[in-house]
């Protein structure tokens, strides 16, 4: 007789737990809508920059790196007992309440200032097209971020569910048009790139060495989505039980696949559509690779969907990161109130977070700073910290995690959350 698990949502049966269900979609296609951002806009430039061999090596770690780091987070986000809500509390429920705190304060501070970043970028989009794409004058800059920011919150009140189904529907129009432009690439494809001489020099700065190490930061981020993670695994666990971990392993499989093919296949056709000189240029212009290839074509078609799909792209992203932010700022909220005694209903955490968060996007997209480079300094090591590094060190330490021992993608994961961890560190000192 199979072995019944009763969940909130439904019955779950051992030999069926594995069967795919609509929310199992629903969750892959979120996944892949918060990896698959405007960071992917940005990969071709960095990737393309040292030759054809750091880009294929690269290439080959993409998916390892991203999948393993990403299983191993889910696990942890699962370890914790029922009554864990997100993976702070599973943190601090392992290793007590002070690693609980500097935990939620990473997690918080990994996430958020992304989060700003896509503020500002979804504002400057949005007015470019009104501008250039429209021909009329834009809004007061103040009020046209407002009202892009209390669409996307109004999105958000809907829920959680709402917000991952949001970004499940995103993902078509945007994988269609990124496909449709890496087929529209391939007659200007060329083979300049295999032309270039591979320098093995580590000091040199288009050398081989020094641009594959530098880049793991850059693939790190481009695939990053830690943010929907804990949400994802509470979920799950709540529909499957003790059965959601070898769900959320093959939702992540399925999502990771995807978007690695993806992306790849518009890296790889972007590349091969410009020189090294190019890609150079486009990275000293600081600007996404479709607005260079806007630029270096001359082509109105490019020139109309390049800022369209970047909307779609830093919406995704926005609503994704959105998740994960409000999950942190909500539980440093909780535990800084706790600490003078003070407990809160959930609805009125919620409302605070939702006004905080608001607030918070508006005044920087208003202010529209140039904190591309900044946050990155700051996302880019604590992301490699928690979604490297922390998963791994409690497979060690923890006896609920005891069962993911040994195994050698560990070591692997450990190896490239130390060197993202050193060639961030080493760019910024």
């Amino acid at each position: 007789m199979d072995t019944l698990q009763t969940t909130s949502i439904t019955p779950v049966r051992h030999k069926t737990c594995l069967s795919w269900r609509k929310s199992d979609s629903v969750w892959m296609l979120g996944i892949y809508g918060t990896a698959i951002g405007a960071g992917v806009l940005f990969l071709p430039i960095n990737a393309g920059a040292g030759g054809i061999l750091p880009l294929i090596i690269m290439s080959l770690l993409v998916f390892p790196m991203t999948y393993f780091a990403h299983r191993g987070l889910c696990r942890l986000a699962l370890s914790g007992k029922t009554e864990c809500h997100d993976i702070t509390d599973v943190v601090e429920q392992h290793f007590g309440r002070k690693a609980g705190n500097i935990i939620t304060l990473l997690y918080f501070f990994a996430i958020y200032p992304i989060l700003l970043v896509y503020a500002v970028a979804i504002t400057n989009t949005v007015e470019n097209i009104i501008i250039n794409q429209l021909n009329h004058n834009a809004p007061p800059r103040s009020v046209l971020a407002l009202i892009l920011l209390m669409g996307l919150m109004a999105i958000v009140r809907l829920g959680k569910e709402v917000i991952v189904k949001v970004m499940g529907m995103l993902v078509f129009p945007f994988v269609a048009v990124l496909l449709f432009l890496s087929l529209f690439l391939i007659p200007h494809w060329s083979m300049d790139i295999f032309r270039q001489p591979l320098v093995i020099d580590a000091s040199s700065q288009g050398g081989f060495i020094n641009t594959l190490w530098l880049a793991i930061p850059v693939l790190v981020f481009s695939f990053n989505h830690s943010p929907i993670i804990s949400a994802f695994a509470m979920a799950k666990k709540e529909e499957y039980g003790d059965y959601a971990e070898a769900k959320c392993s093959r939702i992540l499989l399925l999502s990771n696949i995807l978007m690695v093919i993806t992306a790849l296949f518009f890296v790889f056709s972007c590349v091969l559509s410009l020189t090294p000189a190019h890609l150079a240029q486009a990275k000293m212009q600081n600007i996404s690779i479709l607005s260079f290839l806007s630029n270096h074509f001359h082509n109105p078609f490019i020139g109309v969907m390049a800022p369209l799909v970047a909307l779609v792209a830093i919406t995704k992203s926005f609503l994704g990161h959105y998740l994960g932010a409000s999950e942190g700022f909500s539980g440093l909220l909780v535990r800084s109130l706790s600490q003078q005694g003070i407990t809160l209903q959930k609805t009125s955490i919620t409302r605070l977070t939702g006004i905080f968060m608001l607030i918070t996007t508006w005044a920087v997209a208003t202010s529209n700073p140039n904190i591309l480079g900044i946050i990155e300094m700051l996302g880019g090591p604590i992301i490699a910290i928690l979604l490297f590094l922390l998963p791994m060190y409690s497979i060690n330490k923890v006896p609920a995690m005891a069962k993911y021992r040994g195994a050698v993608s560990n070591f692997f994961v450990w190896i490239i959350g130390f060197f993202a961890l050193s060639a961030i560190l080493y760019k910024m000192f």
